[in-house]
């Protein structure tokens, strides 16, 4: 089930090629977009439905459709906002599209722009991504310079494209919390309603896309909706960037059909799991945030958004984090409780104080100084902050010790029966 370079959208992933503007158009960008936008708003929205595009950010909700939600005749200006806030641990592909394709970004970002009447797009970059950010500046100052966009351009659609540069605050990838940061305010996730579609940056009508979301549009128009529909699985279609770090020999960013076997993924781009496959301890699917899967349910499972909420995870911005026995599992999601602790805005009581809870509770287990009581107390606490936030932090510190509860009881049980063993044999 391996992607044929035919069909790839990012062919200069790796950065081999020009980055520049003769380099985009030598690989097909810019091409026919004055023709697609004089086909019209509702044609583009239409064929980004049918094509079947799911947000690539995480959440995996319609695009055409969150496109479709913008109104069509309202006196304020419209507004489409990049998120480039790329800060999930694990997650890298927004980065390499920006470093290495960034024309077809902006392209895209035109295209997408005129389906939702918006005459202004922003972009929100990460902090860390200095060299990121230049590299899209200057793609930028190329577009505005061939007259592609800016005022009276040839495309016959006004638009400006302004990069604005965050200071490294991951809640400011939420999208209200971005543009709370925007408007130069403390970037802290908003009540909803209202949703930003309709009151939004400026209090003007604003949608908010991925990255890699936006990227892919000039091509799903260029070969057609049903092109990209044919890819991948039902319901979970086309072309993805899955993100593979960890445990595995030759870490990597690869294009692949959604849906592609998990193991297929891993021996064929990353060299296999360190150690072989029965070295396989858990992989963390879809960065940081997703539950973690045990070796025994990946033997079979298949990278779409479908198959891994089955699985009670989520295929997430498909950052796969490999864990191999080496691993001190409980240490590891101790860790990463640690990032929600640091990076909660602190608006939220049960954010604000669980996933500090949380992180105390698990570095006790990770030494073993607990009570068995405590594994069922923990997993409560995490349903208490689950769902009861203003945004999906609470959520995010959630599950990784949900998932951990629910496939390494065993562990940690074991963990805390040698701790009190040592501890008693000591005494004695």
């Amino acid at each position: 089930m391996l992607l044929e370079d035919k069909d790839r959208i990012f062919q200069n992933i790796y950065g081999f090629h020009d980055s520049g503007l003769k380099g985009a158009q030598s690989r097909g960008s810019w091409d026919g977009t004055k023709f697609f936008i004089d086909k019209g708003h509702d044609w583009i929205i239409s064929e980004v439905k049918t094509s079947g595009l799911r947000g690539r950010g995480g959440a995996g909700f319609p695009t055409g459709l969150k496109w479709s939600f913008m109104p069509k005749a309202d006196s304020r200006p419209s507004y489409l906002v990049i998120n480039a806030d790329e800060s999930e641990p694990g997650s890298c592909k927004d980065r390499e599209i920006m470093r290495n394709d960034p024309h077809l970004l902006i392209e895209g970002a035109l295209l997408a722009g005129f389906a939702m009447r918006a005459h202004t797009c922003y972009i929100y970059i990460r902090g860390e991504f200095i060299r990121e950010r230049e590299r899209l500046q200057r793609a930028v100052d190329e577009a505005y310079a061939a007259k592609l966009i800016g005022k009276n351009n040839v495309h016959g659609w006004d638009f400006d494209f302004y990069i604005a540069h965050g200071a490294g605050a991951y809640i400011c990838g939420e999208e209200t919390a971005l543009l709370e940061s925007l408007e130069g305010r403390k970037g802290q996730p908003r009540l909803k309603p209202p949703f930003p579609a309709n009151v939004g940056l400026y209090g003007a009508p604003t949608t908010i896309n991925n990255v890699e979301s936006i990227a892919v549009v000039p091509d799903i128009l260029r070969r057609g909706g049903h092109w990209f529909a044919a890819l991948g699985l039902p319901n979970n279609t086309g072309t993805k960037l899955f993100q593979i770090s960890g445990h595995v020999n030759r870490p990597c960013v690869v294009e692949e059909e959604m849906g592609i076997p998990l193991r297929q993924l891993i021996d064929e781009h990353c060299g296999g799991v360190r150690g072989g496959w029965g070295n396989l301890l858990a992989v963390i699917p879809g960065g940081s945030s997703m539950p973690l899967i045990p070796a025994d349910l990946c033997d079979t499972l298949t990278m779409d958004f479908d198959s891994l909420t089955k699985l009670k995870s989520g295929l997430g911005t498909a950052a796969i984090i490999v864990l191999d026995k080496s691993a001190d599992v409980i240490k590891a999601i101790a860790r990463i409780a640690y990032f929600y602790k640091h990076e909660s805005c602190g608006q939220c009581t049960p954010c604000r104080e669980g996933t500090g809870w949380m992180w105390r509770v698990l570095e006790r287990m990770a030494r073993g100084e607990a009570e068995k009581s405590e594994i069922d107390r923990l997993f409560d606490v995490s349903k208490q902050i689950e769902g009861h936030t203003i945004c999906a932090l609470g959520d995010a510190a959630a599950w990784p010790v949900q998932g951990l509860i629910r496939h390494f009881r065993p562990v940690i049980e074991a963990r805390i029966d040698a701790y009190q063993a040592a501890h008693k044999e000591a005494a004695e």
